[in-house]
């Protein structure tokens, strides 16, 4: 259940992100935009945005194991295996996608002129929300994956 319940919401944040924060940002000026950006890639490094990107993948790697040795059901573990897959797509794409771009929009500071606005703009935006619909994907479906894993062990396999 644990496992579940912080997939969703990491899925959810993710979607958060794609369907509002990013749509309302887009509509923002340049500054806004790059300083908005920036202050939440600063507020999101805490202990709860912490638990939600690793505690997922410990607790979907504990509902295998418990699964394959703890006499679990055996058509739940295939689908844990799914969502841990899927998982780990999304710390992938988050550590070799989204973070440099948010440590380039960091470095980047924020410039005095419009043109230096707009340009670091520019170099995030569009790439910044392209991977974060990917691992939005793969996070919703990592979190389907161990909801069908649930009904699939309440059922008894």
């Amino acid at each position: 259940m644990g496992a579940v319940l912080l997939t969703g919401l990491s899925a959810g944040l993710y979607y958060g992100f794609a369907c509002a924060v990013l749509p309302g940002l887009r509509r923002a000026g340049d500054r806004t935009f790059v300083e908005g950006m920036q202050r939440i890639n600063t507020a999101i490094l805490n202990g709860w945005f912490l638990l939600l990107f690793a505690g997922s993948l410990l607790l979907i790697v504990a509902t295998g194991a418990l699964q394959l040795w703890g006499g679990g059901s055996r058509g739940a573990v295939w689908w844990v295996g799914a969502a841990a897959v899927l998982y780990v797509a999304v710390l992938v794409i988050t550590m070799a996608f989204n973070v440099p771009l948010n440590d380039a929009l960091d470095a980047g500071g924020l410039p005095d002129s419009a043109e230096g606005l707009a340009a670091l703009r520019e170099r995030f935006e569009s790439a910044w929300h392209r991977w974060n619909i990917v691992r939005t994907v793969c996070n919703t479906a990592a979190f389907g994956c161990l909801a069908w894993a649930l009904v699939r062990y309440g059922n008894g396999g």
